[in-house]
């Protein structure tokens, strides 16, 4: 069994943002890869030298990483 990525970033939302989990736990909602460097940071990650393609430490659930509008505020 291979484990998950340790950052996972969930659906777009209707209301717009993406809520941002890691290692299980909930840090914020990203509204853009901007924010989303931000909570990383903000939990003690060097995001500034990640790959967010990189599956082995992002899951990225409903959308890659360039997609942060909920379904009903376009794409």
């Amino acid at each position: 069994m291979t484990p998950s990525p340790p950052i996972v970033v969930c659906p777009p939302e209707e209301r717009g943002g993406r809520r941002v989990l890691l290692d299980g736990q909930e840090i914020g909602r990203a509204f853009s890869l901007y924010d989303l460097v931000e909570l990383l940071t903000g939990a003690g990650l060097d995001a500034a030298a990640t790959e967010f393609e990189d599956t082995s430490v992002f899951e990225w659930r409903g959308g890659g990483p360039y997609s942060w509008q909920g379904s009903g505020q376009g794409t």
